[in-house]
C-alpha cells in the first residue's frame, strides 16, 4: 500500500517573498495616502469657498485669506501650498479658482514621491 500525503500551504521562502511585496506596497501606501488626504481637504475648503454667497466678488487676497483658514479646519499643511498655487481668474464676469501644486514626499534614502494637484472650480456655484 502506498501512501499519498499531500502538503498544504506555503514554505518559509514563500511567506517571507509575500512579505516583502505586501511590506514595499504597505510602506509606499503608507507614504502616498496622507498626500491623497490632504488634497481632499483641499478640494472641500474649494468646495466650501464656492459654495459661499458672494465668493465671486472676492478679491484674491480675501480668497487666500479664506481658502487658508479653511485649510485649518480640513488639516491641510500651509506649508505644502504656496500663495502663488492659489490664482483668482476673471472673465466674462465669471471667477475661476485654480490651485496648482505639487507635493514631495521622501520615500527610500534620496528618492522622493512627487505628485502633482490641480483642481479648478467657478465661483459663481457650478463646476469648472
Amino acid at each position: 500500500m502506498s501512501t499519498r500525503y499531500r502538503t498544504r500551504g506555503i514554505t518559509l521562502i514563500g511567506f517571507i517573498m509575500l512579505l516583502c511585496v505586501v511590506g514595499f506596497f504597505g510602506y509606499l501606501g503608507m507614504r502616498l495616502v496622507p498626500m491623497y488626504i490632504e488634497y481632499m481637504g483641499v478640494v472641500r475648503a474649494m468646495k466650501q469657498l464656492q459654495s459661499e454667497p458672494n465668493s465671486r466678488n472676492l478679491s484674491p487676497e480675501e480668497v487666500r485669506r479664506n481658502l487658508y483658514f479653511k485649510f485649518n479646519t480640513q488639516y491641510v499643511d500651509e506649508a505644502a501650498i504656496p500663495p502663488q498655487a492659489i490664482q483668482v481668474k476673471r472673465e466674462n464676469n465669471v471667477s475661476t479658482l485654480r490651485i496648482k501644486y505639487e507635493r514631495r514626499v521622501p520615500w527610500i534614502h534620496n528618492i522622493e514621491l512627487l505628485a502633482t494637484f490641480d483642481k479648478s472650480v467657478r465661483l459663481d456655484g457650478t463646476d469648472g
